[in-house]
């Protein structure tokens, strides 16, 4: 196939914007590639924190009682989030008025940064209070580049590909961060079986980060190759896009918002603090945590693409809708398992359960999302509802359920969070429906 790029632009229902459709293969192929690799990419450096978080609570944040050391660890995963809605409406609105490359590749920059110190960051041990300083100082700069990092992606890649193949084509925008949680439990699981606990504190936890580092270039590198071959990014030159998002989107972004609610509790509490919980909760070694979320994560990385196709035929409402409510229902008992039963059959049946379901939800979310947006502030609309509903439901989801197990002492405490989002979120569905005669 020629790879050149072939503009035709298809009106869009329900934005009212239009399409940018690749009829080059190779040219749609490149995009996305670049989309995914850097998006998994820069997750699995801002995911790797949440994996080893209770290593580096030893390392950076030592207390006499380990909960606190726990808690101020998990604190500092949160503190990235207070930066992300400024990355996101920073970043966002550069794309929107700049373009979504040029948003991309900066955000790509700041991960790397961000990694760097933390792979290089002497311990609280060897300089005293300026090692958590530094931690802290490098998940600002994390979180502020993932918080624009979703917006921009996602518009690039929405507004090039046909509108009755896009919750397929986002869904792998999703399977990215699949991957790089895979990438992360990987490591965090080779490296929990194979080195002692005195060969882990002193480096092993480091290895990860450290890749991290050679990851970033390579992603760089791969994002500026498809803007030589792509006149991809720039989009209808909206000069105030926040103020737009704010006084002619609201309502789409309260429905973007409640939409994410699930989403992030899926990654935030089904995956990522499922290591914290086995080791802090259940008192499992940490190996069987990780080794549990390999296969969560496998599972929605391989499944979400699917969903997507599927979500594609039979409409993306059917999905999230009843993932959702399936969640809900089953959040509950699945928690109660693991307690009851304790144990790597377990933890990898809860795993599979919820991977599916992730998948299922995850395959048509964005796609959805994306179109509560017209193009014009597309970026700014995403990474105002993403990351506001981060915040509110997902990011400090690990410091809320440690401080509440060890208040209530009830282990099922997670359970009856995951329900609520799942609640909002089932609500948020059936809304945008209503509200967007065009969906499907």
């Amino acid at each position: 196939m020629e790879d050149t790029v072939g503009i035709a632009r298809n009106s869009n229902r329900i934005t009212g914007t239009h399409y940018l459709h690749l009829t080059g293969d190779t040219a749609l192929r490149r995009v996305i590639g670049a989309v995914i690799v850097g998006n998994c990419f820069e997750w699995f450096d801002y995911i790797a924190y949440s994996f080893f978080s209770v290593v580096i609570a030893k390392l950076f944040f030592p207390t006499e009682d380990p909960v606190i050391s726990l808690l101020l660890t998990l604190g500092t995963l949160g503190v990235g989030l207070f930066v992300r809605p400024l990355g996101g409406l920073w970043l966002g609105a550069y794309a929107d008025r700049v373009g979504r490359n040029a948003a991309l590749t900066l955000t790509i920059t700041l991960m790397t940064v961000g990694t760097a110190l933390i792979a290089l960051a002497p311990t609280y041990a060897q300089i005293g209070i300026a090692a958590p300083v530094i931690i802290v100082l490098a998940r600002l700069l994390q979180g502020f580049a993932v918080g624009g990092e979703m917006g921009s992606a996602a518009a690039l890649l929405i507004e090039r590909i046909p509108p009755n193949r896009q919750n397929y084509y986002t869904s792998w925008i999703q399977a990215g961060v699949g991957m790089s949680i895979l990438l992360s439990a990987g490591f965090g699981f080779y490296l929990t079986s194979q080195l002692d606990p005195s060969a882990l504190n002193s480096w092993g936890w480091r290895m990860p980060f450290l890749l991290g580092i050679l990851l970033g270039p390579i992603g760089l590198y791969i994002r500026r190759q498809v803007a030589n071959h792509v006149q991809a990014g720039k989009s209808s030159n909206a000069r105030t896009p926040l103020r737009e998002i704010f006084h002619l989107h609201l309502r789409s972004t309260i429905t973007g918002m409640g939409l994410t609610a699930l989403w992030t509790i899926c990654s935030y509490v089904l995956l990522f603090y499922i290591p914290t919980y086995s080791a802090a909760a259940l008192h499992l070694p940490i190996v069987i945590g990780f080794s549990a979320v390999l296969v969560g994560g496998l599972t929605a990385f391989c499944l979400t693409p699917i969903m997507g196709f599927l979500a594609d035929r039979h409409g993306a409402r059917r999905f999230l809708v009843g993932a959702a409510a399936s969640i809900f229902a089953l959040a509950y008992p699945m928690f109660a398992l693991i307690n009851v039963h304790p144990g790597i059959v377990t933890l990898l049946m809860f795993q599979l359960v919820f991977g599916v379901l992730i998948a299922c939800y995850e395959g048509a979310v964005l796609a959805v999302l994306a179109n509560l947006f017209p193009n014009r502030v597309r970026s700014s609309g995403i990474a105002v509802s993403y990351n506001a509903a981060v915040i509110l439901f997902g990011g400090f989801a690990a410091v809320i359920l440690t401080w509440l197990i060890a208040v209530t002492g009830s282990n099922l405490a997670p359970a009856f969070y995951v329900m609520g989002a799942a609640a909002i979120s089932a609500l948020a569905g059936i809304c945008y429906r209503n509200s967007e005669p065009g969906s499907n």
